[in-house]
């Protein structure tokens, strides 16, 4: 803890080397990326355009579908441009600043998402297991305080992992085996004990991402409990497909983040660092890409607003 006195920062700049050992795939993979964002981007921009342009679509279920598509468009645009100019481009560069300004953001996301995500999996399970006392519970005023609340943990949180990263001393090296800044691999440029801010991060991460995915797995348990009641047979398989989709997409979420969080801190010497990354970018745009298709696209409201927008679109041509 004596290190978090000094403030002295002589880096100015920092190198961000791509995915290490995979130079020579570095065009193809970079192509797969960009036709991924691009999906996210497009996926994403029109179901927010259908939320807020159709009233009938301002309900809870709706409105964290659309938070959840900011988060996305929010999330791979931190780092997919950055990513595309290191392949492309060559620049590997990036200012001290705005390498931190960059972990802020990929970090907050990251948690505001994963609130996001168990606000959803609250409300399916009050719909499925208690679909009477559904509009008392998640009433709109509710809906836009869980933002709020998203919004808050999530400053508050990276807020603290970045005060105390800033306050420990750089001097040296100022390369990052990485395609985009995050947490330990800023850490891991101090000139210092960095013990503990590899410790603190991991409470972090298991004291609220952790619990997260727990309540998460146990909203989804109950409601395959539900489901598994339902007399219907189709209907049985219409939710179990439903809550299939939302649980892959949940578990491509979380599954490279948490190796990602453990890498660093037991037994990353052992794991290439092409693998390491890879999954880290796989968890920052594979998401964003699905997200629209499992979440907007799926029900049947949404699916219909957007066939009548590309009619719509259609007509033009």
């Amino acid at each position: 803890m004596a290190t978090l006195n000094h403030t002295s920062f002589t880096l100015e700049r920092c190198i961000l080397v791509g995915i290490p050992g995979m130079e020579a795939s570095h065009s193809w993979i970079s192509s797969s990326f960009c036709y991924m964002y691009m999906i996210a981007l497009l996926g994403n921009g029109l179901l927010l355009f259908i939320i807020i342009k159709e009233q009938s679509l301002h309900k809870p279920m709706y409105l964290f579908v659309a938070m959840l598509a900011v988060a996305d468009v929010l999330m791979s645009t931190a780092t997919m441009p950055k990513t595309l100019s290191i392949f492309w481009f060559n620049a590997r560069e990036i200012t001290f600043n705005a390498c931190f300004t960059q972990m802020f953001i990929i970090h907050f996301i990251f948690v505001a998402e994963s609130t996001i995500l168990l606000a959803m999996a609250f409300d399916r399970y009050v719909a499925i297991c208690d679909p009477l006392k559904y509009t008392t519970i998640l009433t709109l005023s509710k809906t836009w305080k869980i933002a709020a609340a998203s919004v808050i943990r999530g400053v508050l949180l990276v807020g603290s992992l970045t005060f105390f990263l800033k306050r420990l001393p750089y001097c040296g090296p100022n390369v990052i085996y990485h395609t985009f800044c995050e947490h330990m691999g800023i850490a891991c440029l101090a000139c210092a004990d960095i013990t503990f801010n590899m410790w603190y991060g991991l409470m972090v991460a298991l004291l609220t991402i952790g619990l997260d995915v727990v309540f998460i797995l146990v909203s989804y348990i109950l409601i395959l409990q539900a489901v598994f009641r339902l007399p219907s047979k189709d209907t049985r398989l219409k939710a179990l497909g439903t809550c299939g989709s939302h649980i892959c997409v949940i578990l491509m979420f979380y599954i490279p983040a948490f190796f990602t969080i453990f890498a660093y801190r037991f037994g990353g010497a052992n794991i290439p660092h092409y693998i390491h990354v890879l999954l880290a970018n796989i968890f920052v745009i594979v998401p964003p890409m699905l997200n629209p298709i499992v979440y907007g696209v799926r029900p049947r409201q949404i699916r219909e607003r957007v066939i009548q927008e590309l009619c719509k679109v259609g007509k033009w041509y």
